[in-house]
């Protein structure tokens, strides 16, 4: 993919194979049910969120032992992300061919990409630089 992704999809979409490993970070339940369908045995799947709406929260009573955990799949939650984890997540990444693509804008055209995140027409990150 452009960005260097092996694959990209929406939470519904079923990857092309298992996945080892997957992190949410949005404040809904329907991704982890997802998420663990498509967890291969023994993944992991880090859920990093400040917190979880209530409007989706019986969705967990559909969560089926067989089909979404067993096969020692793990769920781990984190609260902040350490020093530690950053290093670890780093020496990953740099083994990744992942090319982000970031935009930047002086604070002074604030506005203008303000506009382009509420139409939509972002791709990759948008940083604002303020000259010291």
């Amino acid at each position: 993919m452009e960005l260097g992704a092996d694959w990209a999809g929406h939470i519904s979409d079923e990857p092309p194979e298992k996945l080892r490993a997957i992190i949410d970070t949005t404040p809904a339940w329907q991704p982890i049910l997802s998420s663990l369908e498509n967890l291969k045995p023994g993944g992991r799947l880090v859920i990093n969120a400040i917190r979880k709406e209530s409007k989706d929260a019986s969705l967990l009573a559909n969560l089926d032992y067989a089909h979404h955990i067993w096969m020692e799949k793990e769920i781990k939650t984190v609260a902040n992300v350490t020093g530690r984890d950053l290093r670890e997540f780093l020496e990953v990444a740099a083994e990744i061919p992942l090319r982000p693509k970031v935009t930047i804008y002086p604070v002074k055209e604030a506005n203008k990409a303000l506009k382009a995140l509420k139409a939509g027409n972002v791709q990759g990150a948008y940083v604002l630089k303020v000259n010291a």
